[in-house]
């Protein structure tokens, strides 16, 4: 298989390139040249973003194109409509942040997403992403599109921070503020199932909405932080608290405690979405506790300070908020 890979160098696009050369497939990374490409794949530099930014990829042919961009629609669309002529398939990873909100515990593929224009400038994630979506059917037609409509993503080279910051603040140790109830399920893929499902997918030639996601119930809040305390080792506590408490504090879910929504409307929105669909086609879901592994291994070896992506927010919680809400 010949892939061409937008992107390619950081956390899901690397992902997808490291694991199409392990396959053999002949893999081209198209990128800026801020990052170095996987050794052993093409690369071809240009910047989707300037004018005739896409000259480098004027000529060539391949079998799938994977597609990570998450800002402006039309970059999409512009580099789909290049590329329809010469390429079998077109993966674009998009997000289950397409669907309208509030969703539903158990929602399909077939819930109502938002609105999106595939020739829009930014704006917004959702409506972005959505654009991306309707950019690539546009290039290349639906049975030739697969939108990898994705969840939570963990997992090595995480450049948002959030399993990074959890890692940390246990090896960190004492006291830990672990949000409860210690057995709430979450949902996240990691990023390597997710990469080896797209190009299972291409290989396949399947085609429409697929939500990647672990399957409902799967994991819980305290498989996670117990993975992470099993890995890390030392002193640190967990201290299960009630959501009702943490939230009277004003820490913010989410954000301040990555992965953890309390119990309700926007837990069920992202974290009970189902992904039959994909595990039908095929999606494998590794144990919690490789993946926190395998993440605390690359982080200890780039020195335990995680890659940021300039356009998300920095997570965590401050550690005196965190003793405040503990009463130390």
């Amino acid at each position: 298989m010949r892939l061409l890979i937008l992107g390619g160098t950081e956390f899901v696009g690397r992902a997808v390139t490291e694991a199409a050369l392990a396959r053999g497939w002949e893999v081209t990374v198209f990128h800026r040249g801020r990052h170095a490409a996987p050794e052993g794949a093409r690369v071809i530099h240009g910047d989707r973003t300037a004018e005739g930014g896409l000259a480098g990829l004027a000529e060539g042919e391949w079998d799938v194109v994977v597609d990570t961009w998450s800002s402006a629609p039309h970059v999409v669309r512009d580099a789909a409509k290049l590329l329809a002529g010469r390429a079998g398939r077109y993966v674009y990873i998009s997000s289950g942040s397409v669907y309208q909100y509030p969703g539903a515990a158990g929602s399909d593929e077939s819930f109502p997403v938002v609105d999106g224009d595939p020739d829009a400038e930014a704006a917004e994630y959702a409506p972005d992403k959505r654009g991306g979506e309707l950019a690539a059917i546009a290039g290349f037609g639906e049975e030739r599109t697969v939108l990898a409509r994705a969840g939570l993503i963990l997992g090595p080279y995480e450049n948002i921070g959030r399993l990074p910051w959890w890692l940390n603040r246990i090896a960190r140790g004492g006291p830990v503020l672990a949000p409860g109830p210690r057995g709430l399920e979450i949902q996240y893929i990691d990023v390597r199932d997710l990469a080896e499902w797209v190009l299972d997918a291409a290989a396949a030639e399947l085609h429409g909405a697929y939500n990647l996601i672990s399957p409902m119930g799967r994991f819980t809040m305290g498989e996670l932080l117990d993975a992470c305390a099993r890995v890390v080792g030392g002193d640190a506590e967990l201290r299960w608290t009630e959501p009702e408490v943490i939230l009277a504090a004003g820490v913010e879910q989410w954000m301040e405690l990555p992965v953890w929504l309390a119990p309700g409307e926007l837990h069920d929105t992202m974290h009970r979405t189902s992904s039959d669909k994909a595990v039908a086609a095929g999606l494998r879901t590794r144990p919690v506790m490789d993946t926190v592994r395998d993440t605390w291994e690359w982080l200890r070896s780039i020195g335990g300070a995680p890659p940021q992506r300039p356009d998300r927010p920095v997570v965590g919680l401050a550690p005196e908020k965190e003793a405040k809400v503990l009463g130390l």
